[in-house]
Order: C-alpha cells, then sequence, then structure tokens
C-alpha cells in the first residue's frame, strides 16, 4: 500500500512542511510541501535523509538500565514499566532526602517537545530548576534583549519579512545553513527584486559574498559596531521622527550616550573602517522598509544583552516595527495555547511556571533575576553552567537527579570534562535519546523516543501568524515513546507530583486541550494542515507596546531597575588583544566556534552516512596567510589550545579560506564520533568545548559566554 502524508519535519529549528512517501508502512522519500507557508517546497538534506534516522540501526528501541557502573557500559533491557516505577522510586528518595529542587532536567535546543515536557515535568515535581544546555547564549539573549526593548524579540526567526524587505541586515547569523528557507527568501529578494543586503559577520558566508555591504566585524565587539551605526543615524537625522517621537522613550538620553561612539572610535575597536560603518548606517536607515536579523553570532560573547538592545533599537529608530518589509510583531492565535507559554514564557506563561517562592530558589535566581527569578521576562531558565557547578559543589544546594532529555550536554556545554564529571557526579541520571551519545553513556536509565514521523503535535514556534499539525506518518518501534507521553506516565506513578502540571492522562488529551481554543480538535487540524490568521501591521498603535511605558524602550527601565545599564554599553572581551596583549605571544589567534552547517544540527547527525560524508572530519577554518607562517597546509590536522581551559587541547582538520580574517580562526561544534569506543565516543578528541570555559566571567545579565571572541594558538599535529 502506497501513500503520501502532510506532516512537519523537525530536523532542525525550521519545522518546515513535507510530504513523506510511505510503502507498505515504510518511508520511501521525503520532500518538501510546496504549499506550506514556511517552506514552499524547499527541504534541506537533513530532512530528505531523516528516514536514515528512523531506521538506523543503532537507534535506540527499548528502555535499558545501567547495571554497571556508571559509564561502564552495563546494560539490561527492562520494560517501561519497571523503568518509570524505579525512577518515580528514586526521584521519591532523593526528594525526601535532599529536597524537590535537587531533581533537575535539561533539555537541547527546539523545537522538539522536550522544550516543555522538561519544564513541566520537575515543575510537577515541585523544583525549579528545568534548564538548557545552551539558552544563557542562544536565543535567550536576544529574546530578553527584544523583551525589555519592544516587548517581545523579533529579531530572529520570526519577526524579519524578507519577502517584502528592500534593505535586509543579516548580523552574526547564517540562516542559508541554520535556517534554510528563511535563507531562501533573503537570496530571492536579492536576486529577484535586488534588495540591498548588509552582512555582518567575520567569515565570508554565502550571504556575505553577495552582499553590497559585508562588515567583517572583530569577534566580540558587535555591540560597539552597533553603537557606531546608531551614531551616525542620529547624527545625520537618518531616524523616523515621528516614530520616535510619538512610540520611543529615552531617545535624549540614547542620543548622548552614542555620541561616545562615533564611528572612527568604533573603527579601532571592531577593525570595521568607519566609512563602511557610517555606509552601513545610511544604507539601512534610508532604504524602506529594512528588515534586521540576529542570531548567535550576538549572544555567544560577554556583550550579549547589550548588543541585543543596540540592533533592537536600530529597528525602531528606523521605523520598521511591525511594516510590512520590515520586522514584524507576531500575530496572536486566540485560545491557542503556545509552545512558548508551555516553557513559560511571557504573560501567557505565568500559568505553566512554579509559584514566586519555588522560582526564587532556582539556580541562577540571585546572579540573574531577569532570566531564572520570578520577576524572569522571557526565557526562564536555571542557568546552565551554574547547574553544573551544583552538581560538583552542592551549591547553593545539592542537585543530585538529572532528567536529560533531546539534549547533549557533554558535547553542547562549555568545558566538557567539567561537564563529563558532573553528571558522574549525580544519583540518578536518566536520558531521553534516539542513539547512544557520550552523555547517554553516562545514564542511569536510558529510554527510547520516537522521532517526528512517529509523532502527533502542535508546531507553532517559528511561524509568525499560524498553527500547523505533525501527524504520525509511521508507527514507530513498539516500545519508543512519545517524549510528553514519558513524562504523563511518569507522573501518573509519584503520587506526590503536582497533577496541575501535567494534568492530561494521554498524548491525544494534551494535544486537543491546545487546539480547543481554536474551535477544532487536533484531528480537524491535522486534516486541515495548520490554521493562519490574516496579519495586522502597526499593532501597537492599538495595543502600545508590552513595555513598563508601552514605548519602545531606547532607555530600558527594567534593566535600570533590576541595576544594569540602561543603555547599550560595550565591554571589550575578557581575552583579546586589547584586554590581553600579554597573552598574545602565546595565544595569538582569536577563536570563534559553532557557526552552523546545513548537514547537522548541532551534535545530530553524525552516525548518518549521508550526512556525514559532506562533512566527514572536525574542521576549523583558517587564513591561508596565517596557515603559512605556522607550517600547515589544507587538510592537515592540527590542535588547538586556549587560555581559558590550560592543558587540554582539541584535534580539528585544517580547512584553508580567504574568507577568515588572518587573525582570526573558526572551529566547528558539536563533534564527536558515534563508530568509536563508548562511553567517551571520542568526545574530546575534536570537541571544541573542551576548550572553552563556562565562566566566569560571564555577561552580567543572563550569563553569556565568551564561545566567539578568546584567544587561542593552532599548531599542526605531528602524531
Amino acid at each position: 500500500m502506497r501513500k503520501v502524508v502532510r506532516t512537519i519535519c523537525q530536523g532542525c529549528h525550521c519545522e518546515c512542511g513535507v510530504l513523506v512517501h510511505v510503502e507498505d508502512g515504510e518511508i520511501k522519500k521525503i520532500e518538501g510541501d510546496p504549499d506550506f507557508p514556511m517552506n514552499k517546497g524547499l527541504i534541506c538534506v537533513k530532512g530528505r535523509y531523516y528516514h536514515e534516522y528512523v531506521y538506523h540501526p543503532e537507534r535506540l528501541r527499548y528502555p535499558i538500565k545501567r547495571v554497571g557502573e556508571r559509564g561502564e557500559g552495563k546494560w539490561k533491557r527492562i520494560t517501561w514499566d519497571q523503568a518509570l516505577t524505579e525512577i518515580a522510586e528514586k526521584l521519591t528518595e532523593i526528594k525526601e532526602r535532599y529536597g524537590p529542587e535537587a531533581i533537575a532536567a535539561i533539555h537541547g535546543t527546539g523545537p522538539r517537545p522536550t522544550l516543555y515536557s522538561t519544564h513541566l515535568l520537575v515543575y510537577a515535581l515541585g523544583s525549579p530548576n528545568a534548564s538548557s544546555v545552551d539558552w544563557h547564549i542562544c536565543a535567550a539573549p536576544l529574546g530578553l534583549a527584544g523583551t525589555c526593548t519592544l516587548g517581545r524579540n523579533i529579531m530572529m526567526e520570526v519577526g524579519p519579512d524578507y519577502e517584502n524587505a528592500n534593505c535586509i541586515m543579516v548580523w552574526g547569523a547564517n540562516p542559508i545553513a541554520s535556517h534554510p528557507p528563511r535563507g531562501k527568501e533573503i537570496i530571492e529578494a536579492k536576486r529577484k527584486r535586488n534588495a540591498k543586503l548588509i552582512v555582518v559577520d567575520p567569515r565570508r558566508t554565502t550571504l556575505a559574498s553577495m552582499a553590497d555591504l559585508w562588515l567583517q566585524v572583530r569577534p566580540g565587539t558587535d555591540c560597539a559596531l552597533a553603537l557606531g551605526m546608531i551614531n551616525t543615524i542620529i547624527e545625520e537625522e537618518l531616524y523616523d521622527k515621528d516614530f520616535v517621537e510619538k512610540w520611543c522613550y529615552g531617545f535624549d538620553k540614547l542620543k548622548e550616550h552614542v555620541k561616545k561612539f562615533p564611528p572612527e572610535k568604533v573603527a579601532d575597536i571592531t577593525w570595521v573602517p568607519p566609512n563602511l560603518i557610517r555606509e552601513a548606517a545610511r544604507l539601512y536607515a534610508t532604504t524602506k522598509p529594512a528588515a534586521l536579523h540576529a542570531r548567535a553570532g550576538t549572544e555567544q560573547n560577554i556583550n550579549s544583552i547589550q548588543t541585543g538592545r543596540a540592533l533592537a533599537i536600530m529597528i525602531a529608530l528606523t521605523g520598521n516595527i511591525d511594516v510590512k518589509g520590515g520586522n514584524l510583531l507576531p500575530e496572536r492565535m486566540e485560545g491557542y495555547i503556545t509552545t512558548t507559554a508551555l516553557m513559560g514564557r511571557g504573560k501567557e506563561g505565568r500559568a505553566f511556571r512554579p509559584r514566586p517562592e519555588i522560582e526564587k530558589k532556582r539556580i541562577g535566581s540571585d546572579v540573574y533575576p531577569l532570566a531564572s527569578g520570578p520577576e524572569a521576562l522571557h526565557t526562564t531558565f536555571a542557568h546552565g553552567p551554574l547547574l553544573i557547578d551544583a552538581m560538583l559543589t552542592g551549591k547553593p544546594y545539592p542537585v543530585k537527579a538529572l532528567f536529560c532529555a533531546g539534549a547533549n550536554p557533554v558535547l553542547l556545554m562549555q568545558d566538557s570534562k567539567k561537564v563529563w564529571k558532573a553528571l558522574m557526579n549525580l544519583e540518578l541520571l536518566v536520558v531521553i535519546e534516539f542513539f547512544m551519545t557520550p552523555t547517554a553513556e553516562l545514564a542511569d536509565y536510558v529510554l527510547p523516543a520516537t522521532m517526528w514521523p512517529e509523532r502527533d503535535e502542535c508546531c507553532d514556534l517559528m511561524y509568525t501568524d499560524y498553527v500547523a499539525a505533525r501527524q504520525k506518518v509511521i508507527d514507530p518501534p513498539p516500545e519508543c515513546w512519545d517524549d510528553m507521553k514519558i513524562v504523563i506516565e511518569l507522573i501518573k506513578r509519584i503520587p506526590w507530583a503536582d497533577r496541575r502540571f501535567v494534568p492530561w492522562n494521554s498524548v491525544e488529551e494534551f494535544n486537543d486541550w491546545r487546539v480547543r481554543g481554536l474551535g477544532v480538535s487536533f484531528e480537524e487540524l491535522k486534516k486541515r494542515g495548520y490554521i493562519k490568521v490574516p496579519h495586522r501591521y502597526r499593532k501597537y498603535e492599538q495595543e502600545g507596546f508590552d513595555t513598563p511605558t508601552g514605548k519602545v524602550e531606547l532607555y530600558s527601565t527594567i534593566l535600570e531597575k533590576f541595576g544594569y545599564d540602561p543603555l547599550p554599553t560595550y565591554v571589550e572581551p575578557p581575552e583579546s588583544p586589547i584586554s590581553t596583549p600579554e597573552l598574545l605571544k602565546e595565544y595569538p589567534l582569536i577563536l570563534i566556534t559553532g557557526a552552523r552547517q546545513i548537514n547537522f544540527f548541532n551534535s545530530e547527525g553524525r552516525q548518518i552516512s549521508s550526512l556525514r560524508k559532506l562533512t566527514p572530519d572536525p574542521e576549523i577554518e583558517i587564513n591561508p596567510e596565517t596557515a603559512a607562517k605556522l607550517g600547515i597546509k589544507d587538510g592537515d590536522w592540527v590542535w588547538v589550545e586556549t587560555p581559558q581551559v590550560k592543558g587540554e587541547r582539541v584535534k580539528l582538520k585544517a580547512k584553508l579560506t580567504n574568507g577568515i580574517h588572518p587573525m582570526v580562526v573558526h572551529a566547528r561544534h558539536g563533534w564527536w564520533f558515534p563508530e568509536k569506543p563508548a562511553p567517551e565516543h571520542g568526545c574530546f578528541e575534536s570537541n571544541i568545548n573542551v576548550v572553552t570555559r563556562d565562566g566566569p566571567p560571564r555577561e552580567k545579565i543572563i550569563g553569556s559566554v565568551p564561545t566567539r571572541g578568546t584567544l587561542c594558538k593552532v599548531y599542526r599535529a605531528r602524531d
């Protein structure tokens, strides 16, 4: 029997519409859905080859329990009932001995349902400690910056209206690789309509090579560059005077503040010539409408929040908020329970957060109150590096149990060997996974999850004005469970759990509950594919902005209230040619890490043959001029060391390119070797996070760390 099922891919953030061809219950082909609004038929290699994940011989297919020492690799197959019963008993023991806050959960990046299932689980157990491997350096900094300034974030995937923009500025992002359908929209805007394109990036990406202006910024100095552009926009009176007068708070203070950042001074900081700073500012401010997109390149440094604030301010100054072709405010789907609400974000998410007295106990609440405390504004989470510290030191209190779902912290958190030690120190580690990762190898219980072709769920995280249904294409292996089903069934076995956070008895009931307010059942949503609402422009004219003043806060009253700089302020990276010139003799290069690749999703995909053959080895990009001085040729294996984690080094393969500054190198992230022996699977050989530090020093407001913009040395591997 043959059929074609319309559903939603989950190979990365984008959640593209796909058509899955099935024959006799087996996936034969996956192609893009031309009628889906996100991707309009486009499909990347991750989606096209996802059947290789589904049918991979090393996929986890039943629950297993550790029977040897942690990390020894001795496992026993058990039933789901035994696994959940024993986990429930151990959680109860830990709660009684240490308190509920000793139980934590950690997830990876979205859009997998682990984004909210982990939060709901620990909140039901009375703990505030739901965490993420990367929110301190990815998405949350821009989200909090946008919320403090505009009332919400509109600079990432949700917001920029590329299809109608006459000017597009891409800052610290490479959407062709990270978010392909959005990248395609930029390319088409450039090629078909000759939209002006400005790219700010230390690397000459595909978009940078197409750009009208490429600003090759020194890593970690984006905030200074943005302030220099704001200086030009204000000094040359290129700002939208009507919008600023009616809808912006603190313009006079901002105007005075940016006088300290003339382009000549900024050029010395950023390596971008002053004439190019002015030209970019003029092009963005005068070409209407203009859309600005920023991403992780602006967040992985100690200026993360203030950089995001400066970029949001540029959008406001030029009047490009919620106008066609600008940065759009998302539409509310009245009655629908969003993914972000289930994560506890915003006013709608308050109902899904613990009581304030419990949130005060969240790890990081006292240090980063706007990210981790009861008054957290955007994404609420226990700060990841501080959570690792608590596992190791017992301060501020012991963390003894960790529920890890959709995450690989050994690979994706900084100071990987420290993370390994922390996980070894737990009394209970439960990992929900597709494969035996280095993190899973340390678990007490490993539980097999369903993959996206095997699930029914709502999709909305990356959409501006619609919600869609992912529908099950094939039956999963009999003992692979949906992430939410695992949480629901576990909570049923814990009598003391607060069922207000997990009141559903099945995933079907949960899905119906989410869409009930739209006047449909989940089955009806599946038949329709998606529900889209008309977009209204300039919504702020009726609703104002969701800030304390009801305006765009150029001068942030929220940051002022919490004792932070209310205007964007630049801080030099802790290790740099300027702040630590004495280190340059030993560490003469600037390291950036983690630029995205279209074939991998962070640490995922290394065991998928069709993806791995596209990038067989972990690479480090080096300028040929620099490589020649170091005696390095293209394809040589090299060692990388940093002053951040002394005594450690990792080995990568040199890729020579003129698209990077002679003083800068770029190392790929998330590398491990599934084919190598357990338990490490080579996770300390080429994983750049072995030599990156989790702080301090950290960014003051959300605790970001400089994985992009520290110093390093590179030398040829002789062995």
